[in-house]
Protein backbone atom coordinates (compact mmCIF):
# COMPACT_ATOMS: atom_id res chain seq x y z
CA UNK A 1 0.00 0.00 0.00
CA UNK A 2 1.44 3.31 -1.06
CA UNK A 3 0.34 6.81 -0.25
CA UNK A 4 0.75 8.81 -3.44
CA UNK A 5 -1.92 11.22 -4.59
CA UNK A 6 -3.20 8.90 -7.30
CA UNK A 7 -3.49 6.07 -4.79
CA UNK A 8 -5.56 8.26 -2.48
CA UNK A 9 -7.82 9.12 -5.42
CA UNK A 10 -8.28 5.41 -6.10
CA UNK A 11 -8.99 4.72 -2.41
CA UNK A 12 -11.59 7.50 -2.43
CA UNK A 13 -13.37 5.88 -5.37
CA UNK A 14 -13.21 2.47 -3.67
CA UNK A 15 -14.75 3.99 -0.54
CA UNK A 16 -17.55 5.56 -2.57
CA UNK A 17 -18.37 2.34 -4.39
CA UNK A 18 -17.91 0.20 -1.28
CA UNK A 19 -20.29 2.27 0.82
CA UNK A 20 -22.74 2.43 -2.08
CA UNK A 21 -22.75 -1.36 -2.32
CA UNK A 22 -23.12 -1.76 1.46
CA UNK A 23 -26.07 0.66 1.47
CA UNK A 24 -27.59 -1.15 -1.50
CA UNK A 25 -27.30 -4.56 0.16
CA UNK A 26 -28.78 -3.32 3.43
CA UNK A 27 -31.74 -1.79 1.58
CA UNK A 28 -32.13 -4.88 -0.61
CA UNK A 29 -32.21 -7.37 2.25
CA UNK A 30 -34.42 -5.14 4.38
CA UNK A 31 -37.00 -4.80 1.60
CA UNK A 32 -36.73 -8.48 0.71
CA UNK A 33 -37.33 -9.72 4.26
CA UNK A 34 -40.19 -7.27 4.85
CA UNK A 35 -41.90 -8.56 1.73
CA UNK A 36 -41.99 -5.08 0.22
CA UNK A 37 -39.42 -5.80 -2.47
CA UNK A 38 -39.77 -3.53 -5.46
CA UNK A 39 -37.11 -3.61 -8.19
CA UNK A 40 -37.53 0.11 -8.81
CA UNK A 41 -35.42 0.96 -5.73
CA UNK A 42 -32.40 0.10 -7.88
CA UNK A 43 -33.11 3.21 -9.96
CA UNK A 44 -32.14 5.39 -7.00
CA UNK A 45 -28.68 3.84 -6.97
CA UNK A 46 -28.34 4.31 -10.72
CA UNK A 47 -29.20 7.98 -10.21
CA UNK A 48 -26.57 8.18 -7.49
CA UNK A 49 -23.97 6.83 -9.91
CA UNK A 50 -25.03 9.40 -12.48
CA UNK A 51 -25.19 12.34 -10.06
CA UNK A 52 -22.31 11.50 -7.70
CA UNK A 53 -19.79 9.15 -9.31
CA UNK A 54 -19.87 10.41 -12.89
CA UNK A 55 -18.90 13.99 -11.92
CA UNK A 56 -15.89 12.62 -10.04
CA UNK A 57 -14.81 10.81 -13.20
CA UNK A 58 -15.30 14.01 -15.21
CA UNK A 59 -13.04 15.84 -12.76
CA UNK A 60 -10.42 13.13 -13.24
CA UNK A 61 -10.59 13.48 -17.01
CA UNK A 62 -10.15 17.27 -16.75
CA UNK A 63 -6.97 17.10 -14.63
CA UNK A 64 -4.78 17.52 -17.70
CA UNK A 65 -6.17 21.00 -18.39
CA UNK A 66 -5.89 22.26 -14.82
CA UNK A 67 -3.07 24.85 -14.90
CA UNK A 68 -2.25 24.47 -11.20
CA UNK A 69 -2.64 20.73 -11.00
CA UNK A 70 -4.32 21.01 -7.60
CA UNK A 71 -7.67 22.77 -7.99
CA UNK A 72 -9.52 19.85 -9.55
CA UNK A 73 -7.82 17.39 -7.22
CA UNK A 74 -9.11 19.36 -4.23
CA UNK A 75 -12.61 19.42 -5.73
CA UNK A 76 -12.33 15.67 -6.33
CA UNK A 77 -11.49 14.97 -2.69
CA UNK A 78 -14.16 17.34 -1.38
CA UNK A 79 -16.74 15.59 -3.58
CA UNK A 80 -15.48 12.14 -2.63
CA UNK A 81 -15.57 12.89 1.09
CA UNK A 82 -19.07 14.36 0.76
CA UNK A 83 -20.30 11.20 -0.98
CA UNK A 84 -18.68 8.95 1.63
CA UNK A 85 -20.30 10.95 4.43
CA UNK A 86 -23.67 10.82 2.67
CA UNK A 87 -23.58 7.03 2.51
CA UNK A 88 -22.31 6.66 6.09
CA UNK A 89 -25.22 8.80 7.29
CA UNK A 90 -27.66 6.81 5.11
CA UNK A 91 -26.40 3.51 6.52
CA UNK A 92 -26.69 4.79 10.09
CA UNK A 93 -30.25 5.98 9.40
CA UNK A 94 -31.21 2.57 7.99
CA UNK A 95 -30.06 0.87 11.19
CA UNK A 96 -31.80 3.43 13.39
CA UNK A 97 -35.12 2.90 11.60
CA UNK A 98 -34.97 -0.83 12.14
CA UNK A 99 -34.43 -0.47 15.91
Amino acid sequence: MTFTLTDWMLYTMWAVFGLMIIDFLIAFFKLFWEGAFNPSFVLGYLKDILYYVFPLNVLLSLLSIDPTGWILVIFYFIGGIAIVLKYVVDIIKRFQKSS
